[in-house]
Order: C-alpha cells, then structure tokens, then sequence
C-alpha cells in the first residue's frame, strides 16, 4: 500500500479535473444558448417577442424603473454594446396610441397627479401583467408634445438605442384619455452574442483540456 503522501497529489488532481469539467460545460451550455438566440434573428438581426395585450381604465400604463447601469463604463464600452430595442404598440381599438421612453424622473414628473398604472411584473408562460393603480384627477396633456422622450411614435414601431440611466417606458391613448388598451410586442438587437457565445465555448474547451491534463499528470506513479 502506497504511504499518504504519496497518493494525495492524485486525489487532488482528480478533484480539481472535476471542477474544470463542471466549469466547461457550464460554459459550453451559455454559449450554445447565445449561439442558438443568434440563430432566432429575423432579417433586420432583432430577437422578436410575440405580441401581448396590456390594458388599463387609467390615463397611462408605465413600466417600473429600468436601471441601465454600466457602473461610469459607459464611455469605454462603446454606443453600441447594449443593442437597441424595438417596441411595437398596436391599439386595440380605433384610438390611435403613444408608446415613449424617458428618463424615470422625467415620467413621474409628467404622470404625476394623474391617475396611471404601473406595469410590476409580468409572467410569460402563461402571459400575466401584473399591475398597480396610483391615483390622481389631473388631466393629462397629450404626451406627444412633451419633450421628455428620447425615444417615441404614435401608432407604429418605437426603436430605441439603449443607454445607461434610469428609463421608463409609457403606453398612452394619442389624446391623453383614460382607458388604454394595446397589443405590446418586443425585440432587442444585440450585434455580439455570437461573438460571446463562441468565446463561451472556447473557454468550455480550454478548461476541459486542463482536466484532462490534470487527470493523466495526477494518475502517472510518482517515484
């Protein structure tokens, strides 16, 4: 029988090969996953949501903050590394509709008093908008002729540079009237997930190497 010491540099060698191998297959698992949502682009390279109903009695449906934050990196990372996103809000009926984007303060600013709904959370499968109600009586102005939008349009496509800040997003009738009912879809165009999910896998084979190297250098006999 060997001495301890003599066996204890195996062991840990096929103690630290297991941990590579669970580490590469988490790392090929994310990059098959960025390669196959790659696959999913239509022609205009965006990853689309299907189309959901979003409905209130009040003047305005708002989404919770969106915190965009690159943590002051956002001059060093580039314009472009969060993508765009595209809204497309249809009406439910004839009342043409409002969708915008603007810095959170900015929306309740211009909410407030006015009776609105905020969207909380949302459950895909299956779809469920969780909602809740803030009151007010004021009457709202139409939210086209504010200046607060860095992003916005009126029955149609909203497309949006995603930045770092705070954000809002605000479906509205085109008047400002209470009673809001719109099918809402969603898509994000992101120019580097193949580039990532590549390099994902890349670091799944180089990790799966070093097991393997760690496996045949811990089971050689030692002097």
């Amino acid at each position: 029988m060997q001495p301890e010491s003599r066996r204890r540099p195996g062991a840990v060698a096929i103690v630290a090969s297991t941990l590579l191998a669970v580490a590469s297959l988490t790392l090929f698992a994310a990059g098959g996953v960025l390669l196959w949502a790659d696959g999913q682009k239509d022609d205009q390279g965006y990853l689309n949501t299907s189309s959901e109903r979003f409905s209130t009695r009040t003047a305005a449906l708002a989404t919770e903050n969106l915190d965009v934050d690159l943590d002051g990196l956002s001059s060093a990372v580039g314009d472009d590394t969060l993508g765009r996103v595209r809204l497309d809000v249809r009406p439910a009926g004839a009342e043409p509709v409002f969708a915008g984007i603007a810095r959170t303060q900015d929306v309740d600013d211009y909410l407030r008093g006015t009776a609105h709904t905020i969207v909380r959370d949302v459950d895909t499968d299956p779809f469920r908008a969780h909602y809740g109600d803030r009151p007010g009586d004021r009457r709202i102005a139409p939210p086209a002729g504010e200046s607060i939008w860095v992003a916005s349009s009126t029955g149609g496509a909203l497309d949006w540079k995603v930045r770092d800040g705070d954000w809002s997003v605000v479906v509205m009738n085109a008047d400002g009237s209470r009673g809001v009912d719109a099918g809402v879809s969603a898509a994000a165009k992101i120019d580097w997930l193949d580039t990532v999910g590549w390099a994902l896998i890349g670091g799944g084979i180089l990790l799966a190497a070093g097991g393997a190297a760690l496996i045949v250098s811990g089971s050689r006999r030692r002097p």
